[in-house]
């Protein structure tokens, strides 16, 4: 199993994280970003939208970070992480789908702007980032989980970009729950840091 990443990507980052929470043998490979190694056509073969993750796995090849989760969890065949029954898996699919929706269009577009110099509007994508975390700060309130009674999917789609928000001058000294939240995920067996933007990256 190779997992093609870059390490400042957030979602290359849910992939690694989800593969080592499994404990799935795998081989990180680095695809180099800043030299466009994902615009080649070799990468391309595997991606043609010229992103990180992806994932090759016995000649399956499966791209997109949420996909890669859900393949992940199907193939350790681990319901825990990935439930069955119709209404579990819903609940998993919606925060999917918040992590493609409002995680990167609010924290995932303003560490952008910082890390690698994206043309967003900052007033724009941090208010998005705070009212994203207003709403997982209520849901949080009394649960410890995403979905459930345990760590799922859902919950490591959208740990990553919130964990790195205040790269985006995201701040999160408001969410209590949320950091939480986050300190329970790195408390996790097999858990694999986000590593920091070294300072000065962006252009």
């Amino acid at each position: 199993m190779k997992l093609y990443h870059h390490p400042l990507s957030g979602h290359a980052h849910r992939a690694c994280l989800m593969v080592s929470l499994l404990g799935l043998p795998h081989e990180l490979v680095e695809v180099d970003l800043q030299s466009g190694a994902h615009k080649k056509p070799e990468f391309l073969k595997l991606n043609p939208f010229g992103q990180v993750p992806v994932l090759e796995d016995d000649g399956v090849v499966v791209a997109d970070s949420n996909a890669i989760l859900v393949y992940l969890a199907k193939k350790a065949a681990r319901a825990d992480w990935l439930p069955e029954d119709a209404a579990g898996a819903a609940a998993i699919q919606r925060w999917l789908s918040v992590a493609a929706g409002e995680v990167a269009y609010g924290p995932a577009a303003a560490r952008l702007i910082t890390v690698f110099g994206a043309k967003f509007n900052p007033e724009e994508v941090i208010g998005r980032a705070h009212t994203l975390l207003a709403r997982l700060e209520s849901h949080l309130a009394d649960r410890q989980w995403l979905v459930g009674n345990g760590p799922t999917v859902a919950d490591v789609a959208i740990y990553s970009y919130v964990a790195r928000a205040p790269e985006g001058n995201v701040d999160l000294s408001s969410y209590p729950a949320v950091d939480a939240f986050l300190r329970r995920i790195e408390a996790l067996p097999g858990f694999v840091p986000f590593v920091q933007t070294p300072a000065g990256l962006a252009a």
